[in-house]
């Protein structure tokens, strides 16, 4: 019983390899106006009905790495693919709603991802957008959707975020090489924890400058209040 386990995950593994070594060699051997519709379709199944694990970042800086000129224009097709995927994924779940998302993901998770929004807003989908795994995202797509999230800001916000993504790896991969997956793989976790305590700290100066000036309105309608009633 374990060893055909084991020989199925083994399996699963070497057929998952060869795939990506396939795309690998294909996006960076056709020509351009071949890679980048297929960049796209690529990014739109990743990030709809298919997981491929780091597979648009692994292209993207294939890609970049060995054609640096590649790096103006090409994350912008792995970006515009994942806008298309999670539009597709949120459309589902907009119109399933929850029952929909509580069959795919646990109702904890969901939880917290509700929270983020009620409390984060934009940056609950832009930090998860934006960085690598092992941050998880379709839980954020997914949720987005049921909970009617406006249609423009997050398609605004995911293609800004992916685009910034994938250029940063793109550039990188001009300078450093394949390397940088490695880099990713090793200091993702430490990048997030990054991302997130500037995330916090933004939101902390946003909302203290934001109560102030509330603050000060409000001082100054008690007064024009009180200047109009002694007017009368």
């Amino acid at each position: 019983m374990f060893n055909w386990l084991s020989d199925s995950y083994h399996w699963v593994q070497q057929s998952f390899a060869g795939i990506v070594t396939w795309l690998e060699q294909f996006i960076i051997g056709v020509p351009m106006y071949v890679a980048a519709p297929s960049m796209v379709i690529i990014g739109a199944l990743d990030s709809s009905l298919l997981s491929l694990p780091e597979i648009n970042d692994y292209l993207v800086v294939m890609r970049c790495a060995t054609d640096p000129k590649a790096v103006f224009y090409f994350p912008l097709f792995a970006a515009a693919g994942s806008v298309l995927g999670c539009m597709l994924l949120y459309t589902i779940l907009r119109r399933g709603g929850q029952a929909v998302l509580r069959r795919r993901f646990r109702a904890e998770h969901i939880e917290r991802v509700e929270r983020a929004y009620a409390r984060f807003g934009f940056l609950a989908l832009a930090v998860p957008a934006l960085l690598p795994p092992p941050m998880p995202f379709k839980i954020f797509v997914a949720t987005a959707g049921t909970l009617e999230y406006p249609r423009w800001r997050f398609v605004l916000t995911i293609m800004i975020a992916r685009s910034l993504r994938y250029y940063i790896e793109g550039t990188l991969a001009v300078f450093y090489g394949k390397q940088v997956m490695d880099f990713i793989k090793q200091y993702g976790a430490a990048l997030l924890g990054g991302v997130i305590l500037l995330a916090v700290i933004g939101l902390s100066i946003y909302f203290i400058k934001h109560r102030r000036s509330a603050s000060v309105d409000d001082a100054a309608n008690e007064v024009e209040a009180a200047e109009a009633k002694n007017d009368v």
